[in-house]
C-alpha cells in the first residue's frame, strides 16, 4: 500500500506500531491514531486513570507509555459515554507524541500532518 508508516515514539524514535493496524478515525476534539495492534515496546500500567477534562472528560482508561523511554504516547479507554464507545479496547496514539516514517518516499512527518485513508469500524 502506498501509504504505508511506521509510527515512531517522538521521544526516542522507538517502533510503536504501523499504518496496517489503524482501524477507525480519530472522534472530535482528540488529536489520536487508533490501532489494533502495537508492539511490544508500548507498555501500560493496570491502574486505571480518569479523565478531568478536555475529549476524555469522565472516560476511565489505562495509560499507553513508551518502554524504551517512558514518554506517554496514548491510552486504551475502559470506559465511556457512548460517543466514545467504540474506541473501547483499540490503543489511540496521541499524535503529537509520534513521528511517522512514510515508507514510499522514505520520509519522516509529524503524525498530525499525515492523512490516511479513512477506515472505518464496524458496528
Amino acid at each position: 500500500p502506498e501509504e504505508c508508516a511506521v509510527f515512531h515514539c517522538r521521544g526516542c524514535w522507538t517502533v510503536l506500531g504501523d499504518s496496517l493496524q489503524l482501524c477507525g478515525q480519530e472522534p472530535p476534539g482528540l488529536s489520536v491514531l487508533i490501532c489494533f495492534k502495537v508492539t511490544s515496546d508500548v507498555a501500560w500500567e493496570d491502574s486505571l486513570l480518569v479523565g478531568l477534562e478536555g475529549a476524555l472528560l469522565g472516560c476511565a482508561y489505562y495509560l499507553l507509555s513508551c518502554q524504551s523511554c517512558g514518554l506517554a504516547v496514548g491510552f486504551i479507554l475502559n470506559s465511556s459515554g457512548s460517543d466514545l464507545a467504540y474506541l473501547r479496547g483499540l490503543f489511540c496514539f496521541f499524535k503529537d507524541k509520534i513521528i511517522c516514517y512514510l515508507l514510499k518516499n522514505q520520509t519522516i512527518i509529524e503524525a498530525s500532518k499525515v492523512n490516511f485513508p479513512a477506515v472505518t469500524l464496524k458496528e
